[in-house]
């Protein structure tokens, strides 16, 4: 494992493996060979995706949510379910539908009747949302009023319901899926609960190759079971790591300069933002680049982030919080092809 400084750390975050010291690289060990294990016991199950995984690897160790963006049948569901059994932590599903109320998610109280002295009394029945990993199946096939019930977990890690505040176990990840084809019956999330999502994960269709294996392995007799190889206490521990990570000045410049140039109002947008995007990314998502730059950095065996970190997080990072305005869309101009031209004229 490299331990050496990358040539793309600025010089202020030179002193950063001497100050972080032998149990920060220790750590930072640690955290490789954790992201080791978890895809060894993926790979048992999921083929290709490549980029997905890794996206996933680094929102969980820098405590975010995911939204994964994809067609049916490229396995967004038996990713997060295989993730999930890979971590000793609670899981719990939620199929999204129109019908679906917040306290099928919150839960409820329900009024209790004790059989022996028969004296009545309303308690708490928590609802799935009271998991540490929760999978929110097509997450915009329920209403904005459902959607919202997730809003307070997913920012404050509590749930209010009849008056009263319980907080959730850590850790605590929402993992949603959407389906970006059919739009039909759909309640396109709002941007506020989008920021809320590290990260937009979009999954795309596999090789040749890949959808060979795919079949070969979903045709057989059985699925690969993955073993549990991480506990929450673990998870929770290399997070608090992933926040220890220094970040020199030129990185931050960078990631926030990056995050303020996606805004057409700011003086520094160049003219194709101006041009084509109504909202630029707010400072939720300056705050993912370097939270997840620390994580991908510790994921790699390095002490210090670099620009190459925040370039590679930078599409997830802002696909969801750049909104192309109807200019762009009548050229089919996506926010995916706006980022990748900030990320060229940023070069």
């Amino acid at each position: 494992m490299p331990t050496d400084e990358p040539e793309s750390v600025d010089s202020g975050s030179a002193g950063v493996y001497e100050s972080l010291g032998h149990s920060a690289q220790q750590t930072a060990e640690q955290l490789a060979e954790a992201r080791e294990r978890i895809l060894g016991e993926l790979r048992r199950v999921i083929v290709g995706q490549d980029e997905a995984i890794e996206q996933l690897l680094v929102a969980l160790f820098a405590d975010g949510h995911c939204l994964f963006i994809g067609v049916p049948g490229l396995g967004k569901t038996l990713l997060v379910r295989t993730f999930a059994q890979c971590l000793r932590l609670r899981f719990s599903r939620v199929q999204f539908t129109p019908d679906l109320m917040p306290s099928d998610i919150t839960g409820t109280d329900i009024l209790f009747q004790d059989p022996a002295t028969g004296a009545r009394e309303f308690r708490f029945a928590p609802g799935p949302i009271f998991a540490n990993v929760l999978l929110s199946d097509e997450v915009n096939r329920a209403p904005p009023k459902t959607q919202s019930a997730l809003l307070q977990a997913m920012q404050e890690r509590q749930v209010t319901a009849g008056g009263h505040t319980y907080p959730l176990e850590l850790p605590f990840f929402v993992l949603a899926t959407q389906n970006p084809i059919e739009q039909e019956g759909t309640y396109p999330l709002p941007e506020a609960q989008l920021d809320r999502f590290m990260f937009a994960v979009v999954m795309d269709y596999p090789s040749e190759r890949e959808e060979m294996e795919i079949v070969t392995l979903t045709t057989g007799e059985t699925l690969p079971e993955p073993t549990p190889v991480m506990s929450g206490a673990e998870i929770l521990q290399l997070q608090r790591t992933v926040r220890e990570v220094a970040v020199g000045e030129t990185v931050l410049r960078y990631a926030a300069q990056l995050v303020r140039r996606s805004r057409p109002k700011d003086p520094s947008a160049p003219a194709f933002v101006r041009e084509w995007v109504e909202w630029g990314a707010g400072p939720r998502a300056t705050q993912t680049l370097i939270l997840a730059g620390k994580a991908r950095a510790l994921l790699h065996g390095r002490l210090a982030v670099s620009r190459e970190d925040v370039r590679a997080l930078a599409l997830p990072s802002l696909r969801h919080r750049v909104i192309p305005n109807f200019a762009a869309e009548a050229e089919g101009i996506t926010a995916d092809d706006i980022i990748a031209r900030l990320l060229e004229e940023a070069e």
